[in-house]
């Protein structure tokens, strides 16, 4: 009996304590997530009553609006190059820190503090460097190179925001270089002792033991990627630079758009939940792939 009434005390105070967690999830994520899909089947400007449509809205969106056909792609584009991009110069910086070098932690510390510079502060800064007179033109004249109107040129509006998108690499150096440290050092006598090289230990004995790690960047990069944002609308600004934006809209600016500036409330809810949908292919997709090319120490295969 005492032993009963010590468990209802204990669950009395786990719903106690997981209670204002539940309440905000059900209160500011999952009932807008329902009302959103009540009014992407509307026509509504968020200051009339609503108008039922149906699909209307998602059947104009697949077939008659190449605006979003447009942003699908640049994003598909962007996350195609920098989540990639963002994996390899990841890894590398972590195989670099994890020798034995002068001022390893200092150099750890510097890769990823950028990581804590506020995305807004980052898109200021690269506005500067990526002028047409900024340090990285500046840089690829030293080697005989004429740089682009990066932010200018819709042609490079893209490749600038991947460019900026490297900035943000120590995130996943710092989780690959904590994964290194965990390989256990006996793997790597015993690839010595069969004659395996530096660049065949690091593929054959490091790589395997972080792909746990580099499918969790791949995931968490993906969607980041497919919600970018701020970039866009710092970077390449609508009003300034409209021949850049239109060649570099992703899909969230496209919803913002249709949401804040048309007041296209319903419309921008049918976009929201079909790039919900894109998204959680593409992850399901990753997911489906992880187990052929990711290693857990645990499993037998």
């Amino acid at each position: 009996m005492a032993m009963s009434r010590r468990r209802r005390r204990e669950a009395l105070w786990f719903y106690l304590f997981v209670s204002p967690w539940v309440i905000g999830f059900l209160v500011f994520m999952f009932g807008p997530m329902i009302a959103s899909v009540y009014y992407s089947m509307t026509d509504w400007d968020s200051f009339t009553p609503p108008t039922w449509v149906g699909l209307d809205n998602y059947t104009r969106l697949l077939t008659d609006d190449p605006r979003f056909w447009n942003a699908l792609w640049h994003t598909c584009y962007y996350a195609a190059v920098s989540v990639p991009l963002g994996l390899v110069i990841g890894l590398w910086l972590a195989n670099l820190l994890n020798k034995q070098v002068r001022a390893r932690k200092l150099l750890r510390t510097l890769i990823y503090l950028p990581t804590l510079v506020p995305l807004v502060a980052t898109a200021m800064i690269f506005k500067m460097v990526l002028a047409p007179s900024g340090p990285l033109n500046d840089a690829l004249g030293l080697i005989g190179v004429s740089g682009p109107s990066w932010l200018v040129d819709g042609t490079w509006a893209t490749p600038a925001l991947i460019v900026m998108s490297v900035w943000g690499a120590g995130g996943a150096t710092v989780l690959l270089l904590a994964a290194m440290k965990g390989i256990p050092r006996e793997l790597y006598e015993a690839a010595e002792v069969d004659g395996a090289g530096a660049v065949r230990q690091f593929f054959s004995v490091t790589l395997p033991h972080l792909t746990p790690i580099i499918f969790f960047n791949l995931v968490m990069g993906l969607i980041a990627a497919f919600q970018v944002f701020a970039q866009v609308y710092i970077l390449v600004p609508k009003a300034k630079t409209p021949a850049a934006y239109n060649a570099a809209e992703t899909m969230v600016p496209y919803l913002f758009d249709e949401a804040f500036a048309n007041y296209h409330m319903g419309y921008a809810s049918a976009i929201s939940w079909l790039l919900f949908l894109v998204l959680l292919a593409f992850t399901l997709i990753a997911f489906r792939t992880a187990r052929r090319w990711v290693f857990y120490e645990t499993e037998v295969k």
